[in-house]
């Protein structure tokens, strides 16, 4: 049985309304607990925030929604659903893979279409390996979702079950690009099902097959996309805890959390104190630290990964070979990983992801205008350019970015921009990311699972952390779980799927109702509280 909090914990104070916290939030209030969030920002969201500029309404965060019957937990607790709150609209295709060699596929997680596209694509042996890849995807989600996913840790102990013996069968302590060899031989194919592991930050031939589950959960399991973009999705959450009674303070940045010895008995932002019995805190870990004046003992410091530029771009015009998510790969694949890992360099040859979200909801920009998303791994601060250089670096490679896309079929895109916003890792950092990478502490095996930051911090007897850079790691389904086994640390993981509803007092009320439309001045384009 995991560890919970000792003491009382009637009352818990959450900081941030991001996915983690929300998550977070909900979670408790099922469990009959009084619930209040306090954010920075004037609105819900955290990382999956949402700015408007010139009429664009654009994600600030995550673009690719997978799992989402994780999110439908967080609202079953309160007795309410994710589908009742948010339209959700399955992608069809999940992405569109453009190769440097001019050719093009559609991945689909319907089992029958994808075969079909890829016998087309690589021939019938390639069809019959995804048959199998997709089986062996299947048995391997299904192998680690219940005790090593959606789990907390005590103790590395904690990993030796019957599962654990499953994963090993099922070569989940192998290389990740290995063990997709053995199903398809065709580079182009192995990239699509292995390309995810740079999120997690280690390159296919390093990273643990096991991570294949990222793989599952977008080529098996569907892609998804909330009507009004991903900012939809916290949101939504937040007006499901404030129906249930959570006490939503918005506008409101921690400055310290005061103590009485090893317990935290308020929080104090820079307009109240909030006594509390207990508190989630889902900054990024320095910041999370930082609140509590504690910080674990480590043999290694954490390792980082790789960072991301991302340009926003409204445009006047759209380029009808893109999805809504395309993956566009460069010839170079190897070399690419070793330059965002080891050698600190910006992509020779980039792989980029562009997501159009008006291809599927065309409300997020003017009529007759597009709204394209570009994103560009690239090396953290701790190993690539710092902060400094990318006042200068950053305009140079938008262009640089710019020049390649045209290369690639979308010709004349610069000249389409209308309005654009561009945040590279000197943003991040600026936020308060370690290593100015959104994408948290790498999962090395030194840092997956036991490994992972925990989400209790010794010495402090009632503060769990949630978010991606605790258990279970990064992403929005891990991050969205985090959130519940925090809960899980203070409750006991028992909820009651009806939380009762309580009113915000009139002494704090929120800074504005969830649902309301984002205000006519520009907030951040990232976000430091949430996760």
């Amino acid at each position: 049985m995991t560890r919970t909090l000792p003491g009382r914990t009637d009352h818990v104070v959450v900081v941030g309304a991001g996915l983690a916290g929300l998550s977070a939030a909900l979670h408790l209030l099922g469990a009959g607990r009084r619930v209040t969030v306090v954010e920075r920002d004037t609105e819900p969201g955290g990382r999956a925030g949402r700015r408007t500029l010139g009429g664009y309404r654009i994600d600030t965060g995550p673009t690719v929604l997978t799992m989402p019957d994780l999110a439908d937990e967080a609202f079953a607790a309160v007795g309410d659903s994710l589908r009742r709150r948010v339209d959700l609209i399955p992608l069809h295709p999940a992405y569109r893979a453009r190769f440097a060699d001019g050719s093009s596929l559609d991945v689909h997680t319907d089992a029958d279409a994808m075969a079909e596209a890829v016998e087309r694509f690589a021939g019938p042996a390639e069809a019959l390996g995804y048959r199998r890849l997709r089986d062996w995807l299947t048995r391997l989600y299904r192998a680690q979702m219940r005790r090593f996913i959606d789990a907390d840790f005590d103790s590395p102990l904690d990993l030796l079950t019957p599962d654990l013996v499953r994963l090993a069968a099922l070569g989940g302590f192998g290389r990740l690009d290995a063990r997709i060899g053995r199903f398809l031989k065709d580079e182009r194919l192995r990239r699509v099902f292995s390309f995810q592991a740079l999120y997690a930050g280690v390159p296919p031939a390093r990273a643990l097959a096991a991570y294949a589950v990222i793989a599952y959960m977008d080529t098996v399991a569907g892609v998804y996309f909330p009507r009004g973009g991903m900012h939809a999705l916290p949101r939504a959450m937040a007006d499901a805890a404030a129906e249930a009674g959570a006490e939503l303070r918005f506008g409101r940045r921690v400055t310290r959390l005061e103590r009485s010895g090893a317990r935290v008995t308020a929080v104090v932002t820079d307009q109240d104190r909030i006594p509390c019995d207990a508190v989630v805190l889902t900054p990024d870990l320095p910041v999370a630290y930082r609140l509590l004046g504690r910080r674990p003992r480590r043999p290694l410091p954490l390792r980082h990964s790789p960072s991301a530029v991302v340009l926003h771009a409204g445009t006047d015009r759209t380029w009808d070979h893109l999805a809504h998510h395309t993956l566009s790969f460069g010839a170079a694949w190897q070399s690419t990983f070793d330059e965002l890992t080891r050698t600190g360099r910006l992509m020779s040859d980039p792989s980029l992801l562009i997501t159009r979200p008006t291809a599927t909801d065309p409300s997020l920009a003017p009529p007759g205008h597009h709204l394209h998303y570009i994103l560009a791994p690239c090396p953290n601060t701790d190993i690539g350019p710092g902060a400094a250089a990318w006042s200068d670096l950053g305009p140079r490679y938008r262009d640089t970015l710019l020049s390649e896309l045209e290369r690639r079929g979308l010709d004349g895109i610069e000249a389409a921009v209308q309005e654009e916003c561009l945040i590279t890792p000197a943003d991040w950092q600026a936020q308060g990311h370690a290593a100015g990478t959104p994408f948290s502490a790498a999962h090395t095996f030194a840092q997956t699972g036991p490994f992972r930051p925990r989400n209790l911090v010794r010495g402090t007897e009632n503060a769990v952390l949630a978010g991606c850079g605790t258990t279970p790691g990064v992403g929005v389904p891990t991050v969205l779980l985090s959130g519940k086994l925090a809960a899980a640390r203070i409750t006991g993981g028992r909820t009651s799927g009806k939380a009762p509803v309580r009113k915000p007092s009139a002494a704090a009320p929120t800074a504005k109702p969830p649902s309301a439309e984002p205000p006519a001045a520009e907030p951040p384009a990232v976000k430091e509280t949430s996760a």
